[in-house]
């Protein structure tokens, strides 16, 4: 076999592979029950190799994909591989077993030819309710985990496919929303059967070994771009920092500090010393959240290696335990997208520093998370999750987009119609906030402005956000972005600002306003004449 003709087989492969990650994503998305996962597309799908390392992703939300990987490696050191049988099913959410926070569930199941595993598929879904002190299982001003939810370390949860009852009735019992986790749980196990089914019959057709084989050469491919990618950076090191506004508990900033170091081989060491320790609030991210940061780092780097683990195999990351990026067991750590939105904020500026190519401005640094829920004047309950992104950094190719999550994050808005049939809630108005990009040769893309009213009844919001107290900064002499703004106003006209982090009762007749922050502007503005300022 030619050069030529081994590329050509392996792109084939590639396709193939990446082709059924995105058919498990469309699967999630057609059959999810709750709104922040069929709407908001927080979810995604994988697939790995029986030994944990990712083997292809599908298109959707890398703060999810790269987060499943530890994720599968805590699911395959409690249950290993070679004891797994068909139709079996592993689940967790555990963060100290490599998990996120505590509503994202992984749904695992092996995929089996010539009588032995040759691949994991896995999903990870945000689900709606999984317990805890607030609706939504995220609440702003939890102090220990125990606050947040139902804590699953890893579980055979089903056998030959069928699902441990026990297990389901635990779930069942810690939900306010129990239908709907379960539907939910229900879309998940369809995605990884399907992939399970399409991965044997590959393997089925190729023969076992060559399978593997042909996982590793793309794995090899990823190693092997990156490290081309790296040789064009210089043997240096570069840090950056940022630093939340309080931990949901507190004001008192917490800072994040990382520093890059280009090392011989090529290799890239990525290392968090000097971040804070870990807060009492629920900023805290688990290492899951920091190795998505970082694969978004490597994927920039090297944007066109396939998505799969060779590009780690030349990361080394340092994590100091009992920091915030590193909690101890029982820290908080539902709030953990604002600390992974600004380490990737942090590690992109401390890459720029090394780069030799210009690259775009900070981003807005933020996902909000908003969860609301309440009883309505019958007193059914209702809830949903929503989650806005803000702008996008400017940069040397052109200005900054609105409304988008630039790095890690990639969910969607909810639809007003949505939003409006799952409780009392009219949405008021959806706009893109007009002048909240920083200024510069190419602007910074504008944040967004969303107004809720509470029609009946009694609710509860909780607000994940940040960078109200300044915006995104620019870069090659733009402006920084508009800070993020939150407020309720009551109906005689009273006013009341929000910190960033929150957790409000919500009364009928109120309005809560919501204005994102707009990302940084890249370049010094020009004049009229075409001259920089």
């Amino acid at each position: 076999m030619t050069s030529l003709q081994a590329a050509a087989e392996r792109d084939i492969h590639r396709l193939a592979l990446e082709g059924l990650a995105d058919r498990m994503q469309d699967s999630l998305l057609a059959a999810a029950l709750s709104p922040v996962a069929r709407e908001g597309m927080d979810c995604a799908a994988a697939l790995f190799l029986p030994d944990g390392r990712v083997l292809a992703q599908a298109h959707s939300l890398p703060l999810l994909l790269g987060g499943m990987i530890p994720a599968i490696a805590g699911l395959l050191a409690a249950f290993p591989a070679k004891n797994l049988a068909e139709g079996d099913g592993l689940l967790t959410n555990d963060p100290w077993s490599g998990g996120t926070h505590l509503p994202d569930l992984i749904v695992a199941r092996p995929a089996i030819a010539e009588g032995r595993v040759i691949a994991i598929a896995a999903t990870i879904l945000h689900h709606q309710d999984v317990g805890g002190i607030a609706p939504g299982s995220v609440p702003p001003d939890a102090k220990d985990i125990f606050q947040e939810g139902l804590r699953l370390p890893p579980l055979l949860w089903r056998r030959g496919g069928v699902e441990d009852a026990g297990i389901a009735t635990i779930l069942a019992a810690n939900s306010r929303t129990p239908g709907m986790l379960a539907g939910d749980l229900a879309a998940q196990w369809a995605a990884v059967s399907l992939a399970a089914r399409e991965l044997a019959a590959m393997a089925g057709a190729m023969g076992a070994d060559a399978f593997a084989a042909a996982g590793q050469s793309l794995l090899d491919e990823a190693r092997d771009t990156l490290a081309s990618a790296l040789d064009t950076l210089p043997e240096a090191e570069a840090s950056a920092e940022d630093a939340l506004e309080g931990d949901g508990r507190s004001a008192t900033p917490v800072p994040l500090r990382v520093t890059l170091r280009r090392l011989p081989g090529p290799r890239l060491a990525v290392d968090f010393t000097g971040s804070a320790p870990q807060t009492e609030g629920p900023v805290n991210a688990a290492p899951s959240g920091l190795l998505a940061a970082c694969f978004a780092l490597l994927r920039r780097i090297a944007p066109e290696a396939p998505a799969n683990h060779g590009l780690l195999e030349l990361l080394d990351l340092t994590l100091p335990e009992g920091s915030v990026v590193n909690p101890r067991f029982p820290a908080a750590v539902n709030a953990r997208t604002a600390t992974v939105k600004l380490a990737c904020n942090a590690l992109f500026a401390a890459h720029a520093r090394l780069s030799p190519v210009p690259v775009p401005a900070p981003n807005a640094g933020v996902a909000v998370v908003l969860s609301f829920g309440g009883r309505d004047e019958a007193g059914t309950p209702w809830m949903f999750t929503e989650i806005l992104a803000g702008g996008a950094g400017g940069g040397p190719l052109g200005p900054g987009l609105p409304a988008l999550s630039a790095d890690v994050s990639n969910a969607r808005n909810l639809p007003a119609e949505m939003l409006e049939r799952a409780g009392p809630v009219r949405v008021e108005e959806i706009a893109c906030r007009a002048g909240s990009g920083g200024s510069g040769l190419h602007p910074g893309g504008e944040g967004v402005r969303r107004v809720y009213r509470l029609l009946s009844g009694h609710a509860e919001i909780s607000y994940r956000g940040e960078r109200h107290l300044s915006g995104a900064p620019g870069a090659q002499g733009g402006g920084a972005g508009a800070p993020a703004a939150a407020r309720i106003i009551t109906p005689d006209g009273g006013v009341r600002h929000l910190p960033s982090k929150a957790r409000i009762p919500w009364e009928a007749g109120q309005l809560f306003i919501i204005e994102t922050a707009g990302g940084g502007g890249w370049g010094r503005p020009r004049t009229p004449q075409g001259e920089s300022t």
